[in-house]
């Protein structure tokens, strides 16, 4: 099979940081856009790429991009794509939601229907049948529509990467895996770091911080619906999974330490942490912000609450004073705090040396870094 073209959304902020992650593993003709990365390879780069990517959604395979303004164009086009290539005669092919944005094809359910109607006539042609059962393998279909021009999908991740298999639970507000992990990239954890994170919630800080130092791939725990196609051999899933695991830093002098004022926070972080093989290396206490004593010489990363409402802002805010008082950020003690308080360095009493925009979920946020 030549080359193929991937393509992997993020969350926008993060493209250079995942960028940097594809161009590690070998990725080529790397191209990022806003929300997403582009880059060709081969099949063992398709399963190097959802084992490792530590802040990619999910991985996809860029069946085809083409420009339709009709349902006709839109059939005709989904129908010349080689889906034979991937999709056997027994597998389903599900076409998810998609978007449309500026494009004439405004309709998402007719646009799903017309996809799945493609394809389906497509293989019945190949496969010389007249009806297609879909009781094997699960091959998800998905497309965006940009200013008319259609993109099509095949998903090979199945679960969004973010589910690392490793929290079962998790607390009320949690920040996402894969997010966590951009900003442990940005706060520039390396294997002999230490880690701290005074509000630890379910632990994710902690858990993606001891992944990146000791090079354990984030995917290592899950598996993916591309594992299951016949159109990849197993032996590749097999090489790549041994030398994924043969990669992995044990002798990483990292560890963290994370605390929560609720106690069942701080039973949950540890109860992840050892679902995901990091347990020896974070302990998490029980305590106060204000009680809590930051290592010296340790790297703090945290996403404090939000507040959505006028009461819970005021002690979000009162929270941040609180920050500033036992945090104190600079060269040795660089701290990295995700907000969407456009107030937040006056609360916290110190100006940021740079600030990124993000995106937690659909709420705009900044993270503010301290490092000088």
């Amino acid at each position: 099979m030549d080359k193929l073209t991937f393509c992997c959304p993020c969350h926008f902020g993060l493209e250079s940081v995942l960028k940097f992650e594809i161009g590690k593993i070998g990725g080529e003709n790397i191209a990022a856009t806003d929300g997403k990365v582009c880059f060709s390879g081969d099949l063992s780069l398709l399963v190097r790429a959802n084992l490792w990517l530590r802040t990619a959604e999910r991985v996809l395979i860029v069946m085809d991009q083409f420009r339709a303004e009709s349902f006709e164009e839109l059939f005709q086009g989904v129908k010349s794509i080689c889906w034979e290539e991937f999709i056997g005669k027994s597998d389903a092919f599900p076409v998810k939601s998609g978007s449309s944005i500026n494009s004439k094809l405004a309709s998402i359910p007719d646009c799903q229907s017309i996809i799945k109607k493609a394809i389906a006539e497509r293989l019945k042609d190949k496969y010389g049948v007249s009806w297609l059962e879909e009781t094997g393998a699960v091959h998800t279909v998905r497309f965006a529509v940009f200013k008319d021009v259609v993109s099509v999908y095949l998903d090979t991740s199945g679960d969004g990467l973010h589910k690392r298999g490793y929290r079962r639970r998790s607390n009320q507000a949690p920040i996402k895996e894969t997010l966590a992990a951009g900003i442990v990239d940005l706060a520039r954890v390396r294997a002999d770091s230490i880690v701290c994170d005074p509000m630890c919630g379910s632990g994710t800080f902690l858990i993606e911080s001891a992944y990146k130092a000791t090079s354990i791939p984030s995917g290592i725990r899950r598996r993916f619906a591309a594992e299951k196609w016949g159109s990849i051999p197993q032996d590749i899933w097999k090489a790549e999974r041994e030398a994924a695991l043969a990669g992995i830093n044990k002798s990483s002098k990292f560890r963290a330490h994370g605390a929560d004022i609720d106690p069942v926070c701080a039973d949950l972080s540890l109860d992840n942490a050892k679902r995901a093989g990091v347990a020896s290396r974070i302990r998490v206490e029980n305590v106060d912000i204000s009680r809590f004593k930051p290592e010296k010489g340790a790297i703090t990363i945290c996403n404090p609450p939000y507040g959505e409402r006028l009461l819970e802002i005021r002690q979000a805010e009162e929270l941040y004073k609180k920050m500033g008082q036992t945090l104190h950020p600079d060269k040795d003690d660089p701290c990295y705090i995700i907000s969407p308080h456009e107030d937040f360095e006056k609360f916290f009493g110190k100006k940021a040396d740079k600030q990124r925009n993000l995106y937690n979920g659909m709420i705009k946020c900044r993270l503010f870094m301290y490092y000088k």
